[in-house]
């Protein structure tokens, strides 16, 4: 989460793949869609960005205007840092939409909203409610007092009890309140109007106590963004050097030992610049959700990484045996230590499926992967399914 906000810019090559909602408010704008051809062959329309900051791209996530991002290059790891950014921010942005449902579920059982909806059954507060933005603005307009008091009620005893844990490190506590504080701010204008509502009723601690609940699960799930933003990362860098180990076999024809060549900088660069020109690319793409109306799919993240392999049967048993490894001997950080200084674990990405599954399990966050071919192509598909 840290490194995020610590950069206001991050330069990637996207594509940006826009909801109907997003296209209708980029057209209204008089902003020329792209069609594009993704990696999956499907064409779809969007735009494209090179430099970008991540609040741009958290706020078109808010607001339901992407349905997919994709990037392609030929190598990643001179760009390590800005995919790991870019995967934390979209995890985050699903997080923040997620908790913002899973509030707005929990007040409307609160005792004091079922109470209201019996004394005023035609201003029943429910799933069916809708009111726009512009109106809820205007209801909060002069409660500014009201909402910094309930923001109080709400965080201090989070504070408190994580100030109060000795298992924390003083950067981790620190991290932990910014969090609680983010998810809060995230929380959109409808949960605000129900909590200003009903905020000075006998039935308001039951609403305070159910966001505190969710803040504390949805603090413990957002870990998953950093294991997730790991396993990409490593995926896509496995991808890579299977392209360039194939390319170094082709340019330095009679050399046994290619791992000395493709770790070489001079050579390394000589090779990724061959499969640039070439277009060899590894594709990696995250589609969000299942639209606004796709009830029970909101929180799905699919992150899927292609590229062409025609050792497809190997990737396949090699993931599946990855899956079911031990790791309860090792700690990641463990894990990490061990790796040879300054070189590229190529099987990291893999091992580490099953920590990934791991952390997911112990949050509640369902995950499955899946390895598949195209038929009408060599290329391999390694597809991460989340449903936060």
């Amino acid at each position: 989460m840290s490194s995020t906000s610590k950069k206001f810019i991050i330069e990637l090559p996207l594509k940006v793949i826009l909801t109907e909602n997003g296209a209708s408010n980029f057209m209204s704008h008089n902003k020329k869609l792209i069609r594009f051809r993704l990696a999956d062959n499907v064409d779809e329309y969007g735009i494209s960005m090179n430099k970008f900051s991540p609040q741009s791209i958290q706020s078109m996530i808010m607001v339901d205007y992407i349905s997919k991002i994709e990037i392609s290059m030929s190598e990643f790891v001179s760009s390590r840092q800005e995919v790991m950014d870019l995967s934390k921010v979209i995890v985050f942005s699903i997080l923040y939409k997620q908790f913002d449902r899973d509030v707005y579920a929990s007040l409307i059982q609160c005792e004091c909203v079922r109470k209201h909806n019996r004394a005023n059954p035609s201003k029943l507060i429910d799933e069916q409610t809708k009111m726009s933005d512009r109106q809820l603005r205007a209801t909060l307009q002069n409660k500014d007092s009201i909402i910094q008091s309930t923001r109080k009620n709400i965080l201090d005893p989070i504070w408190k009890s994580i100030m109060s844990n000795k298992d924390y490190s003083a950067e981790e506590k620190n991290i932990y309140l910014l969090m609680s504080e983010k998810f809060l701010n995230k929380m959109g204008l409808m949960n605000w109007y129900i909590l200003t509502l009903f905020c000075k009723s006998d039935g308001a601690n039951e609403m305070f106590i159910a966001i505190r609940n969710l803040l504390n699960s949805y603090m413990e799930k957002s870990k998953v963004a950093e294991y997730i933003s790991v396993m990409i990362m490593e995926l896509a860098l496995n991808n890579e050097n299977t392209n360039i180990r194939k390319e170094a076999r082709t340019m330095y024809q009679g050399i046994d030992d290619i791992d000395s060549l493709i770790f070489d900088p001079e050579i390394r660069s000589k090779i990724v610049a061959e499969l640039q020109r070439k277009h060899e690319l590894v594709f990696l793409s995250w589609k969000l959700g299942g639209g606004s109306s796709s009830i029970g799919k909101q929180g799905r993240l699919s992150i899927t990484l292609y590229n062409k392999d025609d050792e497809f049967q190997e990737v396949k048993e090699n993931i599946d045996n990855a899956k079911s490894s031990n790791t309860a001997k090792r700690t990641l950080i463990d894990f990490y230590r061990e790796l040879p200084e300054g070189q590229e674990g190529t099987d990291l990405g893999l091992y580490y499926l099953s920590y990934l599954d791991d952390a997911c399990k112990k949050v509640n966050v369902k995950f499955e992967s899946l390895v598949n071919q195209f038929a009408a192509s060599d290329l391999t598909v390694i597809t991460l399914n989340f449903n936060f």
